[in-house]
């Protein structure tokens, strides 16, 4: 029975270990992935006004936002949940860890693929938006806020806006929700700390010039 799979995968893997009764009753990513399976038969069977239906019905319920044609493997399991989007065209396969505010969406409103492809055992870290028809090799791990819009590499970790592998070694924790310890990686800040060096740069340079300047005058 899948309630129990999904219960069993998350007494697995939160730290927390809740009992059967917290995992069955008091998990809202559970009832999200138990209400999609109802709304992707539907929408798999051309009843697709009741699937969306469905689907509206559970993001009410769970805030968690699941288009109906998305494909969902075994074991999902979407930690807290609340804010977490996922798109038409996306697909996730077996044993993957995405937690809150993440989203699975497209780049282009053209029909066809848009979403991303999440194969089996990936992590994806809180607020993460993972975007366009790519795809994140299995085992990789995305860091919290981070904003992929290439392939990840099957076991890669990706940080930062825009996603790229940190250059010291990802934390060996596999929950990465929030972000990745021991690592000290801002690619926002070294763009501006690299703004800040140029700046001063063309200031020392530029004074030169005017020094050369007053000399001749």
């Amino acid at each position: 029975m899948e309630l129990l799979e999904l219960a069993r995968n998350v007494r697995t893997r939160d730290p927390a270990r809740p009992g059967w009764f917290e995992s069955i009753f008091c998990y809202a990513g559970v009832h999200a992935v138990l209400w999609h399976r109802l709304s992707h038969w539907l929408w798999r069977h051309g009843f697709r006004g009741l699937g969306r239906l469905s689907s509206h019905i559970a993001r009410m319920l769970t805030g968690i936002e699941i288009h109906p044609g998305a494909m969902i493997g075994r074991r999902l399991f979407i930690d807290h949940g609340m804010g977490v989007v996922i798109g038409e065209t996306a697909e996730i396969g077996d044993d993957v860890l995405i937690y809150h505010g993440v989203t699975l969406g497209g780049l282009s409103g053209q029909p066809g693929k848009r979403h991303p492809t999440i194969e089996d055992h990936v992590t994806i870290g809180a607020g993460a938006q993972v975007l366009g028809p790519i795809r994140v090799g299995r085992g990789a791990r995305v860091g919290a806020n981070a904003v992929v819009v290439n392939a990840v590499r099957a076991g890669c970790t990706v940080v930062g806006i825009p996603a790229r592998p940190p250059k010291g070694s990802p934390c060996d924790d596999g929950g990465i929700g929030y972000g990745l310890g021991g690592l000290n990686e801002d690619p926002v800040g070294e763009q501006l700390a690299a703004l800040r060096a140029e700046i001063a740069s063309l200031r020392s340079e530029l004074d030169q010039v005017k020094a050369g300047q007053a000399e001749r005058v």
